[in-house]
């Protein structure tokens, strides 16, 4: 009997992402650009082992470059010993993306991962041609108003099956059972899923990872993402999906025939990540993007410029501006407007724009100033290069509320940044000027 043609596994190289080596590979020729982003664990040489998985990932790079990579904390990445943040991990996708030569790409998200693609396509919409998302979720942890979501008691569950049986053939059959039912049975796949699991992560790597999903909670990002989106499901456990799709601006929802929930048993499912890439190729970048503003201004300015005189006020402020400029630089922030003794700046990324205006507080304290500062996420719309809209104008409203020396955030904040390490104080419910509604706004007590 002829044996099969092996397809060579495509070359495993690495890049850096901050001081972590993140291993990727690359197949086929663009474009588009594909960069497929898979769930939980990976490993790209023991994927290859795996007939259904090759035939999937040959399909897919048969009509575009297909750049995958396993993620920190799994496979053959670097091990990491913190709880990775969404923000940290979208480091990653996009030091992958510029180490492939990728200006653009349609990303391709399973399961978890789904939360910081729809993150990364918000925050860089320049970068991401349209998204397409496989069993997406948007909160990890069960909720009323999401009841999608595993509960506490699974969680704790869960934890203790990965702490007393991970690797061994109960999780892979499992798995077999949950994901791939028409392969239960299947020793070889069995086998394989068994290898995958031992590889691809060590039981503490893969409760760091579970406990990053765990405090996921993107739902406020989803009504900001104006990439061309695609949500691709089959017909088991659909609910989440189509929650997601409800919620994203023209976002579109395919159901692929089959009960399989691993994403390469999934029914044509190559040939709509595809179809989709062709189409929305060459669409044009939205002109609204989510990002992190930050205010912060001098408390009790007009009392101190009076105590010292205009020159040796005018000789503060400018060290002032310095300092300020300083953390801006640090931490990656973008100046936009600077009004007498206050700083408007924009971050991509809430953790940096935290650990900025309390780097500033601090810094500024060197010079016997205090500042307030008031942080918002949101949806900013583009007038040429400068950033409006209704975030903008809630970020100075939340500064407004601040007390001396404190960093007020708001809620949609304080959810994009669960894991980091920072905590917060509940300042309770607010009315914000010319903003509708009332606002929950929270005081930084203490970063990582």
């Amino acid at each position: 009997m002829p044996q099969t043609r092996r397809v060579e596994a495509p070359a495993i190289v690495y890049t850096q992402s901050g001081d972590v080596s993140i291993a990727y590979a690359i197949s086929g020729q663009g474009p588009p650009d594909i960069v497929f982003v898979h769930g939980y664990i990976g490993n790209l040489e023991v994927e290859w082992d795996e007939p259904g998985h090759v035939a999937f990932f040959t399909k897919l790079a048969a009509a575009n470059r297909v750049i995958r990579f396993d993620r920190r904390g799994s496979g053959l990445s670097d091990r990491v010993r913190d709880v990775p943040t969404l923000e940290t991990r979208m480091d990653d996708l996009r030091a992958v993306m510029d180490a492939a030569g990728s200006s653009r790409a349609v990303v391709v998200a399973t399961f978890e991962a789904a939360a910081m693609a729809m993150l990364f396509a918000a925050t860089y919409p320049e970068r991401v041609a349209g998204l397409v998302l496989f069993y997406p979720l948007a909160k990890g942890v069960w909720a009323p108003d999401y009841p999608f979501a595993p509960t506490e008691d699974d969680y704790r569950d869960e934890f203790e099956q990965i702490r007393t049986g991970w690797g061994g053939p109960q999780q892979a059959q499992r798995f077999v059972r949950e994901g791939a039912p028409s392969l239960v049975g299947d020793a070889q796949f069995v086998a394989w899923a068994t290898r995958m699991f031992r590889q691809g992560a060590s039981p503490g790597a893969a409760l760091a990872l579970r406990r990053m999903v765990m405090n996921v909670d993107v739902r406020d990002v989803l009504p900001s993402i104006h990439v061309p989106t695609l949500i691709v499901h089959t017909s088991v456990r659909r609910d989440e999906s189509e929650y997601i799709a409800e919620r994203i601006p023209g976002a579109r929802r395919l159901e692929l025939g089959g009960r399989e929930r691993v994403f390469w048993l999934a029914e044509g499912f190559p040939d709509a990540i595809t179809d989709f890439a062709r189409a929305v190729w060459g669409a044009p970048e939205p002109d609204t993007l989510l990002a992190t503003v930050l205010f912060t201004d001098i408390v009790a300015s007009t009392a101190k410029a009076a105590e010292l005189g205009d020159r040796l006020w005018r000789d503060l402020i400018e060290r002032h501006h310095a300092v300020v400029r300083a953390q801006l630089d640090r931490h990656r922030g973008r100046e936009i407007e600077t009004a007498g003794d206050g700083f408007f700046a924009t971050f991509d990324g809430p953790i940096r724009a935290i650990e900025c205006a309390v780097a500033i507080r601090a810094a500024v304290r060197e010079l016997g100033l205090e500042i307030r500062a008031g942080l918002h996420t949101g949806e900013c719309e583009l007038i040429g290069e400068k950033p409006g809209g209704i975030a903008v104008n809630l970020g100075a409203r939340v500064a407004a509320k601040a007390g001396s020396g404190e960093v007020l955030v708001s809620q949609t904040v304080k959810d994009l940044v669960a894991g980091s390490g920072i905590t917060f104080e509940d300042r309770g419910v607010a009315e914000l000027k010319g903003i509708p509604g009332t606002w929950r706004l929270y005081a930084v007590e203490q970063t990582s």
